[in-house]
């Protein structure tokens, strides 16, 4: 009589509260990069501000999120080939050239950016002539320098370290890096430890936008999710202030 009593307040229990191995699993694919406060891939975990966003939305939804960090050439095949439910992070404007074709679905911004050239203080102000050797991270594509590099009027020095690309330009190997403002502030406050040894310039090409997270599988997922924002913004613009993503992006 026991034995069938405390299995019946097991099946209620798990009734009630939801079994975990009945949760359904949404795969984001996200890039093994070190991008903080964004996000970033370390130690086989997903950090920062996108991962906090994505676990609430998870947890009020009761979804379980897999995280598949993969380096950004295989990111756009793995989810273009739909073997990932979403990318973050996406935008409309990235590799137009692979998304032709094809139907994806983008959510309403999730965090607005600009990227653009941080110098050093004594190189503000400068013309973007006398950027010669401008410094970006792998697989990244510095949209607002395009004319300027197809011209031969400036050439890149790659890296898959931010934090190398920026020590090079803060000892003068590189002229310029080009990057989300918020992260190299990030980078220059927390890592370097050397804030306010660069700085963003306006006077040099920039661009400002949103990222977004995409699905070409799930389209209904992410409906909801533009709703999940709009129904918690005060709790989004607490997490966007506690990892300072939009620090150093001015106001529109």
């Amino acid at each position: 009589m026991l034995n069938k009593i405390a299995r019946l307040w097991w099946a209620i229990l798990l009734l009630g509260t939801g079994h975990a191995a009945a949760r359904e699993t949404l795969v984001i694919g996200v890039e093994n990069q070190h991008y903080l406060p964004v996000y970033a891939y370390q130690d086989g975990a997903y950090l920062g501000f996108a991962r906090d966003l994505f676990d609430a939305y998870a947890r009020d939804r009761g979804y379980h999120i897999q995280y598949r960090a993969l380096p950004v050439p295989r990111l756009y095949a793995s989810f273009l080939d739909n073997q990932v439910d979403f990318k973050f992070p996406d935008n409309p404007q990235w590799k137009k050239d692979l998304r032709q074709g094809r139907t994806i679905h983008y959510s309403d911004p999730v965090v607005a950016f600009v990227d653009g050239t941080s110098v050093r203080p004594d190189r503000k102000g400068a013309p973007p002539e006398k950027i010669r050797l401008l410094g970006t991270m792998s697989g990244f594509t510095p949209w607002a320098w395009l004319e300027r590099l197809h011209a031969g009027k400036v050439a890149l020095s790659e890296n898959t370290s931010l934090e190398a690309l920026l020590r090079q330009t803060v000892v003068g190997r590189v002229d310029g890096v080009y990057a989300s403002v918020a992260v190299i502030h990030y980078q220059l406050d927390h890592v370097l430890k050397q804030p306010g040894a660069l700085v963003f310039d306006p006077a040099l090409p920039y661009s400002r936008d949103h990222y977004h997270l995409s699905t070409i599988k799930r389209p209904e997922i992410l409906q909801d999710f533009n709703q999940w924002q709009r129904r918690n913004g005060s709790m989004i613009e607490a997490l966007k202030r506690k990892h300072g993503v939009e620090k150093g992006v001015p106001s529109e």
